[in-house]
């Protein structure tokens, strides 16, 4: 019976990483920005499956906060979304589609680009895999802090759909709110805002160091992994 499945201890609560035999695989539609890819797994006693999915490079987000006006603010863009024909309340945040380049470096250069701004100090507030069944994609969260304005003369031209964007600062105690009512609906922006709010409630205590080892991306896993052996 399913009631009687024991508890789980605390440390128990960890994604194991892991990968199965991969048999066969080939690219089924190259997109403008990503792929998808057609798969067969060796899933051991479980046999064989095939699996169709997004392989996507990858992603970092910005959770921008200042404390000089009283209260939490954090910084949130609004910008129209197709595929869900919304303008939605989000993050700054951008792909990592620059070769080699470090994921808290694209997070600085992301806010430079879409919100003129600067930051001191950056921390990892948080992880995510979006949509682990059908996208390979993994996201990263950084608090932003000590922010400074980018001279009109050095900021970044935005195009496309990046040139209409809506810039609001925002008190983190309503993004919350709006998050808990359903008017926020971006996954990776409620999981911003609530990992802000918690992190401040427990004197950021759970921040963790924006340049650690990021094993959860699938395509950094064997890179990262082996940084960290040969710097121990």
């Amino acid at each position: 019976m399913t009631l009687n499945v024991p508890l789980a201890d605390r440390a128990e609560l960890v994604d194991e990483l892991t990968s199965k035999t991969v048999l066969e695989s080939a690219v089924v539609y190259q997109g403008r920005v990503w792929d998808v890819v057609s798969e067969r797994v060796d899933l051991g006693d479980a046999g064989e499956v095939t699996r169709d999915f997004v392989d996507h490079p990858g992603a970092v987000a910005i959770l921008v906060l200042r404390e000089d006006r009283g209260q939490p603010e954090i910084l949130l863009l609004q910008q129209y979304r197709h595929p869900v024909r919304a303008n939605e309340w989000e993050l700054p945040a951008g792909l990592l589609d620059v070769e080699g380049e470090e994921p808290v470096v694209g997070a600085a250069r992301e806010l430079a680009e879409e919100a003129d701004l600067r930051a001191q100090r950056w921390d990892l507030l948080a992880e995510e895999v979006s949509s682990p069944g059908g996208v390979s994609e993994a996201l990263r969260i950084f608090l932003a802090r000590d922010l400074t304005d980018i001279p009109a003369d050095e900021r970044f031209e935005r195009t496309d759909e990046e040139a209409d964007l809506v810039l609001r600062w925002v008190a983190l105690d309503d993004a919350v709110e709006a998050v808990m009512a359903g008017k926020l609906r971006n996954a990776t922006t409620m999981i911003g805002v609530l990992s802000a709010a918690r992190a401040m409630e427990t004197g950021w205590q759970s921040l963790r160091d924006p340049r650690e080892p990021w094993l959860s991306h699938p395509r950094r896993r064997l890179t990262d992994s082996t940084t960290t052996k040969n710097k121990g």
